[in-house]
């Protein structure tokens, strides 16, 4: 049976797809191909969590040219090597992260990078954070099973803090949270992001 496909190609790459017109093209589907950007992929995964059926249905990706798409895809070795099971970094809201995570200050993008805001954040029994910072960023680390690595900047232009793990917890002060190039609708003074040990999908080459 040939592979149910889901072209969004024409997705930018900081917007999601609409989660009703991803249900209907994946519920029910034995298999999916996904083209287009990072939140493609990312928005099938998550409806695919939501209705229990990872890892039961592959996913096979043809990815857009953007940079955030063709770095994952690179991390991934999409296109290459046999079918294979892959670990998938959630978080406390619902979502799913696959190439990179930001947390900064409320405002506009731009501005915000620039502002400090109040944070307390463990990278598993690793505080990384107590005090204020200007962002986190965070990325599946794709060599590894069921781990991130997260990087904290205190101020720009000094020495970043990094660290890896299965999970982080943060608690701040109003923030932005950014998942894969998507703003979060709202603002968060509480975030996890964790490898689900439970949780596995196929990547079909």
């Amino acid at each position: 049976m040939p592979a149910t496909q889901l072209d969004l190609r024409g997705l930018a790459a900081v917007q999601p797809p609409s989660r009703r017109h991803v249900a209907s093209v994946v519920d029910g589907a034995h298999e999916v191909r996904v083209l287009g950007p990072v939140p493609a992929l990312s928005a099938v995964l998550t409806r695919l969590w939501r209705t229990e059926r990872l890892p039961a249905v592959p996913v096979a990706w043809t990815p857009a040219e953007d940079t955030a798409s063709t770095g994952l895809a690179r991390a991934l070795g999409v296109g290459t090597g046999p079918e294979r099971e892959l670990p998938l970094v959630r978080d406390d809201h619902g979502g799913v992260l696959l190439h990179a995570g930001r947390v900064s200050a409320t405002g506009e993008p731009r501005r915000a990078l620039g502002r400090r805001f109040g944070a307390q954040a463990y990278c598993d029994d690793d505080r990384v954070a107590d005090g204020e910072i200007t962002r986190m960023d965070v990325r599946p680390d794709w060599t590894a099973v069921d781990r991130l690595s997260v990087a904290v900047v205190r101020l720009p232009l000094r020495p970043v803090r990094r660290s890896t793990g299965r999970a982080l917890q943060i608690a701040c002060a109003p923030a932005q949270v950014v998942r894969d190039g998507v703003p979060f609708d709202r603002e968060v003074t509480k975030w996890t992001w964790y490898a689900d040990d439970r949780v596995r999908w196929r990547l079909r080459p």
